[in-house]
């Protein structure tokens, strides 16, 4: 856990402590998991790469090797849903290969290119080593408990360049060592998205400004590998 992520996890108050300890484990929704990913190809899905667009001969960054499917890290773009999806729960088994970096699934994505001519509207739940679960808000917003010991000075909060968009987690200690699998579930429901890391409640939002949208992974640098991706409605 950094330092800024250990201050603010020791200033919560101690109910919402409790809270965050006595829920750490996800419950189950009661429905039917889909398969977003289904081990063999990118059906469903389509990626968003902007230097693809004037540079010739890059290949795409998502594959599928060997029933998993790879986000290489560079060039740097998004493997977005086609279908736009509310209310559900996406159950995310992931790894990175080689050396630690970053990556991210966005929820509620929609106007592709928003940011920096590259992230779509969104909230990204962060998949950075040692920072998973951090919120990062994209022309979306969302709120937490004791905003402002996570996100920094109120006049300085947004979601567009120069604005603090960040919103840390509440512990940086749930990530499993290099090389081996981590569980990511992200649970979207109405205004609120709650995060588990390996079955720790890492990041509870609510009054999100988007309740549906598309679901996107990122290529953002370090190569990363998902065995599972599946859906469930709530």
């Amino acid at each position: 856990m950094n330092t800024q992520s250990r201050k603010a996890f020791a200033a919560l108050p101690l109910a919402f402590g409790i809270l965050l300890f006595s829920c750490s484990t996800p419950s189950k929704t009661g429905g039917k998991p889909s398969a977003l990913f289904n081990g063999k190809d990118l059906s469903g899905w389509h990626a968003d790469v902007p230097a693809m667009d004037t540079v010739a001969n890059l290949q795409i960054p998502f594959f599928v090797k060997d029933g998993e499917l790879i986000s290489n890290g560079e060039p740097r773009g998004h493997l977005i849903t086609n279908e736009v999806f509310s209310n559900y729960t996406l159950d995310i088994e992931y790894r990175f290969i080689g050396k630690p970096g970053n990556c991210g699934v966005l929820v509620h994505a929609s106007t592709p290119r928003f940011l920096y001519k590259m992230f779509p509207k969104s909230v990204e739940v962060q998949m950075m080593h040692e920072n998973a679960g951090d919120f990062w808000c994209i022309g979306e917003d969302i709120s937490v408990p004791d905003m402002e010991k996570r996100r920094g000075p109120k006049d300085k909060w947004g979601t567009i360049e120069g604005k603090e968009r960040r919103i840390i987690n509440l512990t940086d200690g749930s990530e499993k060592p290099l090389g081996e699998w981590n569980t990511m579930t992200i649970r979207c429901m109405e205004d609120s998205v709650k995060v588990w890391v390996n079955g720790i409640l890492v990041n509870e939002g609510f009054n999100a400004t988007a309740t549906k949208g598309q679901i996107a992974i990122q290529a953002e640098g370090a190569p990363v590998a998902f065995r599972k991706v599946n859906l469930t409605k709530n």
